[in-house]
């Protein structure tokens, strides 16, 4: 079927010439889907368009015919090569392209006619495709330090354009040094579909810090923008430089436990088997570990491990044994007499240095207890506690100083209704003193400690007495004396002292008054002498003795 008249056609060819859109649009398509390639743009009324036809470059300048669509009629498909089933139009005259191919990556033209005006709208379009997948194959088995070998070939599958691989140790992206890394890449054209795999080779020479290091490649093209690999490691083998003895429990080590050494080597594959060094006695093991049951400060020495192969190759370590043992003397109950000297000696045989603390009746001392001479106030238990990291050593002794009881002071207070004394014996002995009074009365008496008492008796005394208070125990006994006056008595006192104040003021004024008599006597004579007058001194001797007299009777009232 004709699509134009040969005339109407040579009318076009020239139109095209003369109205062809300069430039060349581009639209890009993904590989085996639906592309819609643009028809003008709007550039045309739709209500003006008389025919739509897509075409396609053959080639060689050979146009081919896809689909032409007249005003008020339904779509022509005309082509009937490879795109035959595969072209449609969509809104506006866009040309609807499945399954698109590399092939397709060509010019389309939209020819449209508007009334007298033909125009064509080239478009070029280009097909691209992500890679499927990418896959790290060819992995090396080990690598050996210091050996370029090749690691392993990272392969991207099927793309266009064809993708560029990179390879990221620990994330960090890996560049050819030509010397310890090598990359090589190479791509290949699937001669059906034109896709492209890209290949790359890594070579890589190891260190001995890349023992945990985590290998990947990653692929991007124009629609890929970075896809990444699963994550991949090696062995790495290298010989042993180092070896480091450690034992299980060696800061905390005492007698009774038991104790691992530990052979480490730092070369991959690790050693199977070591020479142990026990204090002069080598022992082979086919492992790492020996241990050693119920050590004892015997056990403490200088311990080794070697290569079996190599026994040049070794590592030593010191290994103490912790022990601790006291001895107190003396120790358990000690009895002393009061006044005697007391030295206990405290023998500590230890592994290091020991912290020592005492205690007497449980509260701490400041200082180890020495006594030159001993005091009822220095019975007690007394307690050491050494200790050494966990270890723990206590001893004691029990002090009991005796002697004879002495009476420290013996007093008397008045009572506060003022009726009764309230005698006060305090004494120190031991064993415990019994205490008597030669009085009979309300006694009290205080705990018996640190080798003191005190007792007390309230009295009511109605004469003058003398109290004894007697202390006495197995060793010895002691007595003190005190007066005890009567509340009458101490009355009858009070008044006698009152009368003698009185007797004695009497008496000092008769003294002051015949002192001035006499001075009065040697002035007259004076005055009589040197011609003066006398009346001044014979009144002043007149109120003397109206004065003197005064006071004789205040004293006899």
């Amino acid at each position: 079927m004709h699509l134009l008249s040969a005339s109407c056609v040579c009318a076009l060819v020239i139109s095209v010439l003369l109205r062809q859109v300069s430039g060349l649009a581009t639209v890009i398509g993904l590989y085996g889907e639906t592309l819609e390639i643009p028809c003008n743009n709007g550039a045309v009324n739709a209500e003006d368009v008389l025919i739509t036809k897509w075409k396609y470059d053959k080639g060689e300048g050979l146009p081919g015919d896809l689909l032409v669509k007249r005003k008020d009629q339904n779509i022509s498909i005309i082509t009937t090569d490879e795109y035959k089933g595969r072209v449609s139009m969509a809104a506006k005259s866009s040309l609807l392209l499945s399954a698109t191919k590399l092939s397709d990556q060509r010019t389309f033209t939209c020819m449209v006619v508007a009334g007298v005006d033909i125009t064509e709208y080239p478009v070029n379009v280009v097909i691209q495709k992500t890679p499927e997948g990418l896959e790290i194959s060819d992995k090396a088995e080990e690598l050996e330090i210091g050996k370029l070998t090749k690691l392993a070939k990272c392969v991207a599958k099927d793309s266009n354009p064809a993708a560029e691989i990179t390879w990221l140790k620990n994330n960090t992206t890996l560049k050819a040094d030509g010397k310890g890394i090598s990359i090589q890449a190479s791509v290949l054209v699937n001669d059906v579909t034109g896709l492209s795999t890209t290949s790359s080779v890594l070579e890589y020479s190891a260190q001995k810090e890349d023992t945990d290091a985590v290998f990947t490649c990653s692929a991007k093209n124009t629609q890929a923008a970075g896809i990444v690999s699963s994550p991949v490691t090696f062995s790495i083998t290298y010989s042993t430089e180092n070896l480091v003895l450690q034992v299980t429990g060696q800061d905390s080590l005492v007698e009774g436990d038991s104790m691992t050494l530990k052979c480490v080597a730092d070369g991959n594959p690790a050693p199977t088997a070591f020479n142990f060094h026990l204090k002069g006695e080598i022992v082979k093991v086919d492992a790492d570990s020996y241990t050693i049951t119920d050590v004892s400060r015997n056990t403490t020495g200088e311990y080794k491990c070697s290569l079996v192969d190599d026994p040049t190759m070794e590592a030593s370590m010191a290994i103490t044994v912790n022990y601790l043992d006291i001895n107190l003397s003396p120790s358990g109950n000690i009895v002393k007499s009061a006044g005697e000297a007391l030295h206990p000696n405290l023998k500590i045989d230890s592994s290091g240095d020991t912290k020592v603390s005492w205690t007497k009746n449980n509260v701490k001392l400041d200082k180890e207890p020495k006594f030159a001479k001993l005091t009822f106030a220095d019975s007690g238990r007394y307690e050491c506690e050494v200790t050494l990291g966990l270890l723990n050593q206590k001893a004691s002794l029990e002090l009991t100083v005796e002697g004879a009881p002495v009476i420290k002071q013996l007093i008397k207070k008045r009572g506060e209704d003022g009726t009764h004394e309230e005698l006060i014996c305090e004494a120190e002995g031991s064993p415990k003193p019994a205490v008597t009074w030669s009085i009979n009365g309300t006694i009290d008496e205080s705990l018996f400690v640190n080798g003191k008492i005190t007792h007390k008796i309230r009295v009511v005394p109605t004469d003058n007495l003398t109290v004894s208070c007697t202390v006495s125990n197995g060793l010895g006994e002691a007595t003190k004396t005190i007066n005890v006056s009567s509340t009458q008595t101490d009355e009858n006192d009070q008044t006698k002292l009152v009368v003698g104040v009185v007797v004695a003021l009497i008496v000092a004024t008769l003294v002051l008054g015949l002192a001035y008599l006499v001075y009065v006597k040697k002035f007259k004579q004076g005055s009589w002498k040197t011609g003066e007058k006398e009346n001044g001194s014979s009144e002043e001797e007149k109120k003397l003795e109206e004065k003197v007299e005064e006071n004789s009777q205040k004293a006899e009232v």
